[in-house]
């Protein structure tokens, strides 16, 4: 079974930087594209970044040129790191990999901008 694990997170004025990790269980995770979302209360999960297992990367437009997700593979961690960042970026940030049909998600961490 998979296991995600995130860390980071957490409160930050806005045009500051925080950096979520997601490490992963499992030899298969080097394989694998990774999926960074986030969710507000009342809305649907939002795409916000993947990396694919090459560590080639897409953003949503909300994002791009502030995020970046990364990978390490020798850890089975995947990384977001947010700058510049925004009240409107303020969520719950999850990871997510999909194995067959299967999707494992990350608990969740919680990032909140202040203005």
């Amino acid at each position: 079974q998979v296991q995600l694990v995130q860390s980071g997170g957490g409160l930050v004025q806005a045009g500051g930087s925080l950096r979520l990790s997601c490490a992963a269980s499992g030899s298969i995770f080097s394989f694998k594209s990774m999926d960074w979302y986030r969710q507000t209360p009342g809305k649907q999960r939002e795409l916000v970044a993947d990396i694919s297992s090459g560590s080639s990367t897409n953003y949503a437009d909300s994002v791009k040129g502030r995020f970046t997700a990364s990978r390490d593979n020798a850890k089975n961690t995947v990384y977001l790191q947010m700058n510049s960042l925004k009240p409107e970026d303020t969520a719950v940030y999850y990871c997510k990999i999909v194995i067959g049909p299967y999707d494992y998600w990350g608990q969740g961490t919680q990032v909140a901008v202040s203005s």
